[in-house]
């Protein structure tokens, strides 16, 4: 694997990966995901069990999961992704000890609305600041300039 990355190394080509695609709203969504998926197994007398508790209560934290992987791993999809992530997300409120004990239902909605957010064409933050300086200095000058 490392002969098809660039000579510039690993970490510079995991974040250049990292700028093509939703990451944190993915991450975010399937940490939310595997968060509510644990509680399931709590064995605590804190644990609630609250409406549909069968194979829904499982389902739901999978598909959060998997959907934040997939928001990862497929980019182009995102939007769909993220609509049935925050689905998902909210219906754990009722099937899921409270969305995992309202944690993963936070870290779900924001990560679907991170996703959903997400501009794909936007210019990496570094540039934008790199042009805007130029664009200073140089009406700078020109005020300079005239004066």
């Amino acid at each position: 694997m490392s002969e098809n990355l660039p000579p510039q190394g690993k970490r510079p080509a995991f974040r250049d990966w990292r700028a093509r695609r939703p990451f944190w709203g993915g991450l975010l969504l399937a940490l939310g995901g595997a968060e509510i998926l644990l509680t399931e197994k709590v064995s605590l007398k804190v644990a609630m069990h609250f409406g549909m508790q069968g194979v829904t209560g499982y389902l739901l934290p999978v598909v959060m999961l998997l959907c934040g992987l997939l928001i990862l791993f497929s980019p182009g999809q995102r939007l769909f992704y993220s609509i049935v992530g925050i689905l998902c997300t909210l219906g754990s409120w009722l099937t899921s000890n409270l969305g995992g004990f309202f944690v993963g239902l936070l870290l779900g909605i924001v990560g679907s609305c991170m996703t959903f957010g997400w501009l794909p064409d936007q210019e990496p933050r570094s540039e934008r600041k790199r042009r805007k300086r130029e664009a200073k200095t140089a009406s700078k000058s020109e005020l300079q300039q005239q004066a």
